[in-house]
């Protein structure tokens, strides 16, 4: 933790049970507004946790798909709801046993490397669990593949993302706490069928074997919840007293949730089938 632990105050805001009958385009808009408020100094570096129920966080590359609306269709027949994402990456899946963390720090008067904030969400990931055999490498056919998947013993439980607004960066990454890793990787091998039809692409698409995924509490072999993990995380960084969003800080929140939201509508209007 040395890498960012030097921080002796920290914003602390949860929404591991506010968000969850929530559109997960809210906290994407939140982590842009925590960027620019962290990056301008007007706000503490940040510690954002948040849970949304039964999403599909889809990726730029995603929304290219040559069946994207039978895609979304395959979702949402299954009660997912489908949203873009302004970060990298390919689809992911939300529900209520899926704890998303986003670590949100300054570049105004050091830069951060990308591979560095990368390092600092593996870091914090192995502080939050001791002990387990914690890996950071690309887990072939599971399912957002990337060089920083997380897991133990070959099997993914997780996976890192970066966002960089106006000198402020946020990591984020989601944690398979609870429930079947192997179900949602099924979900998520069902769209992309549904999505490419056996059609041949430019993009390359995962090829996903469900085998290879897995939540913490299955590779751990001990029940864990998402609000154990919430507090363990709070107390890891001397629990600080919560700060969720300020009266002050509403309207350029709104400015980036409108923001989100139209980028969204655009992506995944036009020529659905």
């Amino acid at each position: 933790m040395e890498a960012f632990m030097g921080e002796t105050n920290w914003r602390f805001w949860d929404q591991s049970l506010s968000a969850r009958n929530r559109s997960a385009l809210e906290s994407f808009a939140a982590d842009d507004l925590l960027c620019e408020l962290v990056g301008s100094g007007k706000s503490l570096s940040a510690i954002r946790t948040w849970v949304h129920d039964d999403t599909v966080v889809l990726g730029i590359q995603d929304h290219r798909l040559p069946h994207i609306g039978a895609g979304m269709e395959y979702l949402e027949e299954r009660g997912y709801q489908p949203i873009v994402r302004n970060s990298g990456g390919l689809a992911v899946v939300l529900d209520s046993g899926v704890l998303n963390i986003s670590l949100v720090l300054s570049e105004r008067d050091n830069a951060i490397d990308i591979p560095a904030g990368y390092d600092m969400m593996v870091e914090l990931v192995q502080a939050l669990f001791p002990g387990a055999p914690i890996e950071a490498y690309e887990i072939v056919g599971s399912y957002c593949p990337g060089s920083y998947d997380l897991s133990i013993g070959g099997r993914k439980f997780a996976g890192i993302s970066q966002r960089r607004i106006r000198r402020g960066i946020a990591v984020q990454v989601y944690l398979c706490i609870e429930g079947s890793g192997a179900e949602r990787a099924e979900l998520i091998r069902g769209f992309y069928e549904a999505g490419l039809q056996g059609e041949k692409t430019k993009a390359v698409y995962p090829d996903i074997n469900p085998s290879v995924m897995a939540s913490l509490s299955e590779l751990l072999g001990k029940p864990l919840t998402v609000q154990e993990v919430v507090l363990d995380l709070h107390g890891l960084f001397g629990s600080p007293a919560p700060q969720p969003l300020m009266s002050e800080e509403t309207e350029l929140y709104s400015f980036y949730l409108n923001r989100v939201v139209e980028r969204n509508r655009k992506m995944l209007s036009p020529d659905l089938e």
